[in-house]
């Protein structure tokens, strides 16, 4: 569960940073910022159910 915190921690920074460094309007940098975090919540999310499968 911790690892999931840590997740959402990360991109939630990271997508501040990016909106506030993005070019545009305001509604434009919050709405760039948002779609990152989802990405990247999204995408990590998709790759730690496909790794699930995978025997080590």
């Amino acid at each position: 569960m911790i690892h999931f915190l840590y997740l959402i921690g990360f991109a939630f920074f990271v997508a501040v940073c990016f909106g506030v460094y993005s070019s545009g309007t305001a509604r434009e940098k919050l709405w760039y910022g948002a779609k990152t975090f989802l990405q990247f919540v999204g995408i990590s999310l998709i790759i730690a159910w496909v790794l699930y499968f995978i025997p080590f």
